[in-house]
């Protein structure tokens, strides 16, 4: 029934309470939106949470939804917020953000079955280095990371969703990039 509209129409059926409309938005932006949490907040718990939050935000306030920015801007904007706010609660908790068990996402991720059992385990080793890499940056250069590699999502975007200029966004952008490499470098890593 939905699938041929855009996101602003479906806001604008939403807005005259049609609740199936909303859920469609749901559907269609639940599992970026909470890579993003995700990316964020490097815990599976919170970044569910946050993502949560980010609709039933969205939902309370569609009416104020003018269209000058894309729906997915404007989730996603939620959703920075969202995360924002658990780590600044999460801080004043001092919750560790690293967690040294194997996570449930790490299923996403699974090496393809031709590898072998050592290559599979040096495939995973390399994430857990990379996530802890990427989970160790400042959260500023976190943000702009995770929504320009991992959320696919472009410069432009990202100004909008941060509310920064493109030239700020292109700057934390090759700052991440170089923390991560000099991060990533000082780990060896045995290849067979």
């Amino acid at each position: 029934m939905f699938i041929n509209l855009t996101d602003e129409q479906l806001v604008e059926l939403a807005v005259s309470k049609d609740p199936e409309a909303f859920g469609e938005i749901v559907k269609r932006w639940e599992r970026k939106i909470f890579a993003l949490c995700f990316g964020m907040l490097a815990r599976e718990d919170e970044a569910r949470d946050a993502a949560q939050e980010t609709f039933i935000a969205a939902y309370r306030n569609l009416s104020k939804f003018r269209g000058e920015a894309k729906v997915s801007s404007w989730l996603h904007r939620i959703a920075v917020n969202q995360c924002l706010t658990t780590k600044r609660r999460a801080k004043t908790r001092s919750e560790d953000f690293l967690d040294d068990e194997t996570r449930e996402e790490d299923k996403y991720f699974v090496a393809p079955e031709r590898l072998s059992p050592s290559r599979t385990t040096e495939a995973n080793e390399r994430l857990n280095l990379v996530r802890q890499a990427v989970t160790s940056l400042p959260s500023d250069l976190r943000q702009v990371i995770v929504m320009k590699e991992f959320e696919d999502m472009t410069f432009q975007e990202i100004s909008e969703t941060l509310e920064v200029p493109l030239s700020t966004v292109k700057s934390r952008l090759y700052t991440a990039l170089k923390q991560l490499k000099m991060k990533l470098e000082r780990v060896p890593l045995e290849i067979s």
